[in-house]
């Protein structure tokens, strides 16, 4: 498992680095740390023999439905919707069956399988509820769910009590909320950058600070400035990195034929970075807020 964990935050890590730079994670790496953790995952259980070996490789089969372009081939109809639900309530009926027949364990169905198929669930459903925006969060989770379902033992020793919680919870879990618990220094730092700038407003000095208008078609931002606003509408149609870009570059066009100096923004922060960060700080401790929740 500490392989499968190092090798999960160098990919993590080169996610969130390409995202950072290009706002864009191949599908291929996605796919690459897949075939490796199903590999890895595949020599966990195989010493339980034929049956906890299938049951695994059909986990990892389910986590790579969502990264490979399987769909394309059906494009334009609701064909893909339909197989894709078929593959759902077959995988489900099938490792929900043996674990009500077979029960949990190294010769039965593997505790992994479980954690790779409840975290397959957990990230499909948050981003279908919006809570994931993006695809790559979604599938940053399913691929870290792939590579280490459980991981029982932090790094850091904590008490007893803590234990029966993390020893259960799949690791995609503790990933997600200790990234979502780190993501909310983005405000507090935001809140110190404008107090010292002496440009920190109740509504939105939380959210957003000012850059030059010249620098915003190199910078990563969404424009939030009341006194100009946007049309919503064409920012939300943007698709690709490239479109972003220009979509600001037109936006700095007509601020400087204005004459504008400065403009409110907020930050387009990669989530893959955080999760990246929460990867680190789950393994080096858990999850933080359940281990908190337990302790008290």
């Amino acid at each position: 498992m500490g392989l499968s964990a190092g090798l999960l935050l160098v990919g993590l890590g080169l996610a969130a680095a390409l995202d950072v730079r290009d706002r864009e994670v191949p599908d291929g790496l996605w796919v690459g740390m897949a075939l490796v953790g199903t590999v890895l995952g595949g020599l966990a259980v195989a010493p339980g023999g034929w049956g906890p070996l299938l049951l695994w490789v059909l986990a990892a089969g389910f986590v790579l439905e969502h990264l490979l372009p399987w769909d394309s081939t059906f494009e334009g109809s609701s064909t893909a919707d339909w197989v894709e639900v078929g593959v759902y309530l077959v995988v489900l009926g099938i490792v929900g069956g043996a674990v009500v027949r077979l029960g949990l364990g190294p010769a039965a169905v593997p505790v992994s399988v479980v954690a790779v198929v409840v975290s397959v669930l957990f990230a499909r459903g948050l981003f279908e509820a919006g809570v994931l925006f993006g695809g790559a969060d979604a599938k940053a989770v399913m691929v870290a769910g792939l590579m280490v379902p459980i991981f029982a033992t932090s790094l850091v020793a904590l008490p007893s009590s803590v234990q029966p919680v993390t020893s259960v919870i799949p690791f995609s879990v503790d990933l997600l909320l200790d990234a979502a618990l780190l993501s909310v220094s983005v405000p507090v730092a935001l809140a110190v950058l404008n107090a010292r700038r002496g440009e920190f407003r109740l509504r939105d000095g939380f959210t957003t600070y000012s850059i030059p208008v010249a620098d915003l078609p190199r910078r990563w931002v969404w424009v939030r400035d009341p006194a100009f606003p946007v049309d919503r509408a064409e920012e939300e149609a943007i698709e690709t990195s490239e479109e972003d870009q220009q979509w600001r570059t037109r936006i700095a066009a007509d601020l400087q034929a204005r004459s504008v100096p400065r403009v409110r923004v907020g930050p387009q922060l990669p989530f893959v970075v955080f999760l990246f960060a929460g990867a680190i700080l789950a393994i080096a401790v858990g999850n933080v807020i359940l281990d908190l929740l337990v302790m008290l």
